[in-house]
């Protein structure tokens, strides 16, 4: 790098201070919309996604646009050499915003879905979130500032029939949010839950958009980011489960947002919930 880039000064393009963002899931969807959105801040990036070719694509079209410095890291966070080389390069130099979006969801009868797969999801929906965060959380709190972004979903504010292990892992998700908002309180490092309603992606498929998977989704209120489908009739019958869903006030949804600044280390200046934009 030459003494006029930037990324050698430590100072954006703007003359700002520079900033990190660690984005997981970010080679499509709701994880390149944060990518792309972080860019545009003049952020720093590490990107990480099972698929090198995608994270490539993304990583050069985004340096080409931003002058941004990225890194791209592909792991399969359900497998643990995957995520303990994304656990490692978090502890190596925790980033100013750790942005844990890399989810899977499965439709279906419980019953009759395959079990390694919902282990699977279970393993990345929660234990890949728990572990990055953990290995996140002391270097932001020595430093006194850092985010924490835990991308949930709204079906984890009810029980999810046919999407039973999905709504129970945003669930998780959106209850350690909460617990963990209350004990950084004071540390200058804030932790949101983003809580999306259905979203369409590439692991949704146009087709599974209509027929019975609208109907049941409908029926159900809820959503998720996963793949898979609904049997035949999924959800007939059955109450409508919206008037039994509970919104605690301090995990809201939230669109995808980029903070603009460093999260202050002033814990007065705290939001009172762990899902109100950071600014």
């Amino acid at each position: 790098m030459t003494a006029s880039d930037p990324t050698a000064s430590g100072t954006t393009a703007h003359g700002g201070p520079r900033r990190s963002a660690l984005v997981t899931g970010a080679s499509a969807g709701i994880g390149a919309a944060f990518a792309e959105a972080l860019a545009r801040e003049q952020y720093d990036l590490v990107l990480v996604a099972r698929r090198a070719d995608r994270l490539e694509e993304l990583a050069k079209r985004l340096r080409d646009a931003r002058g941004v410095a990225i890194e791209v890291l592909a792991a399969d966070l359900t497998d643990g050499a995957g995520l303990a080389r994304v656990v490692a390069r978090v502890e190596e130099g925790p980033p100013d915003l750790l942005v844990n979006n890399a989810g899977h969801g499965s439709f279906g009868n419980f019953a009759e879905l395959d079990i390694d797969r919902e282990v699977g999801e279970i393993q990345l929906n929660v234990v890949a979130l728990v572990r990055l965060t953990r290995a996140a959380l002391p270097g932001m709190i020595r430093r006194g500032h850092g985010a924490i972004i835990n991308v949930s979903s709204m079906a984890g504010f009810q029980p999810m029939p046919f999407n039973a292990t999905y709504g129970a892992t945003k669930a998780f998700v959106n209850s350690f949010t909460e617990a963990l908002h209350e004990e950084l309180r004071g540390t200058g490092v804030r932790v949101q839950a983003l809580c999306p309603g259905f979203t369409r992606t590439d692991r949704v498929p146009g087709h599974r958009r209509g027929g019975a998977l609208r109907g049941a989704l409908l029926r159900v209120d809820g959503g998720g980011r996963g793949g898979g489908s609904f049997p035949p009739g999924a959800g007939a019958g059955r109450p409508d489960l919206r008037a039994r869903r509970r919104e605690p006030p301090d995990v809201e949804p939230a669109a995808v947002h980029a903070p603009r600044t460093h999260p202050a280390s002033d814990g007065a200046s705290q939001p009172a919930g762990p899902a109100r934009l950071i600014p």
